[in-house]
């Protein structure tokens, strides 16, 4: 035998492509495998979102079309009476006062965390001395509990002795206390305030990085064209940073048309509801009034106005991924 046909007869034999050698498991079992390796990392956050949201918010839906009473906890009868509970909450005389409270707490709350937010995220924009821990320093109000944040604002703004009032009569701003918690012209202006502050600095990070992703370059050309401060801020920095103000004010909008803690722990809706908003209102109705099915009712209608802001999101979100492709 020659040499090269030795060489040959030791070499294992050639295989056309694609084609698995003699022996070796299937490609679809690998592929299999790998399915059932996927399905077993993301199982467990399924099972928590099914446990923790999905089921809790099939509860509150069926509740929201059932007569549900404290004795319902015990028999588990409670019979269904249809659209009853919504007719019930939108001819509640308080419910137009509650709506109205909300939609001013949530348009005042958005209007000032985001002008507060975009002036401090243009302001931390440079570089200067001490800048970075001050911004850090302004995360300190998102960061606390909202429990923390709440507790010591009441103390802030109470009447008789709030650092707040102290401070404006010892400036002579005004000659009198003023009974922010305890007035009802004055409670939802307090409760407002409170959520401005708690909302500012996550409306700063987010524009901040907004800011960031903006070249410099455009600036540099702007100015060399005479343009000052205030066009570049109009015709530059606003019209790039449209995309993020998007995300911001939609995320804001969620974020605060459910806020309960503040109020809950400020003034509990009072008082005679002038603070009072829809999360505060479904807890009134729910564990006050012990009427479980308008309060669901009112959670539902919550809900679905959420859901509505979280699909623009959603929208908004995939939009800005297709045009920065």
């Amino acid at each position: 035998m020659s040499t090269t046909a030795a060489r040959a007869a030791l070499r294992p034999a050639e295989r056309s492509p694609g084609v698995p050698p003699a022996g070796s498991p299937p490609r679809t079992s690998g592929r299999a495998k790998a399915r059932w390796a996927a399905l077993a990392f993301v199982a467990p956050a399924w099972l928590y979102v099914a446990g923790f949201y999905l089921y809790p918010l099939a509860g509150s839906i069926r509740m929201g079309f059932q007569n549900y009473t404290v004795s319902s906890f015990y028999t588990g009868v409670a019979p269904y009476v249809g659209w009853a509970n919504y007719r019930a909450v939108l001819h509640d005389s308080h419910f137009g006062r509650t709506v109205l409270n909300t939609v001013w707490f949530t348009a005042g709350s958005l209007a000032f965390q985001f002008a507060i937010g975009l002036a401090l995220a243009v302001f931390f924009n440079r570089r200067f001395p001490l800048g970075g821990p001050l911004r850090s320093l302004l995360l300190v109000p998102w960061l606390l509990p909202l429990v923390v944040s709440g507790t010591a604002w009441r103390w802030i703004l109470d009447t008789d002795s709030g650092v707040l009032n102290h401070t404006l009569m010892q400036l002579h701003l005004t000659g009198h206390p003023i009974p922010w918690l305890a007035s009802t012209h004055d409670s939802l202006i307090a409760v407002t305030l409170v959520n401005i502050w708690v909302g500012i600095p996550f409306n700063m990070v987010i524009l901040y990085g907004g800011l960031q992703s903006i070249p410099g370059e455009l600036y540099e050309a702007a100015a060399l064209d005479g343009a000052g401060a205030w066009r570049r801020f109009r015709h530059i920095t606003l019209p790039l940073l449209r995309p993020v103000t998007a995300v911001v004010l939609t995320l804001g909008l969620i974020y605060t048309i459910k806020v309960f803690d503040v109020i809950m722990i400020l003034t509990q809706g009072g008082p005679a509801g002038s603070s009072q908003t829809l999360t505060t209102y479904a807890y009134n109705l729910s564990f006050q009034q012990l009427l479980f099915g308008r309060g669901a009712a009112v959670g539902n209608l919550l809900i679905a106005v959420a859901v509505v802001f979280a699909a623009v999101y959603l929208r908004s979100t995939r939009v800005q991924r297709q045009a920065g492709r």
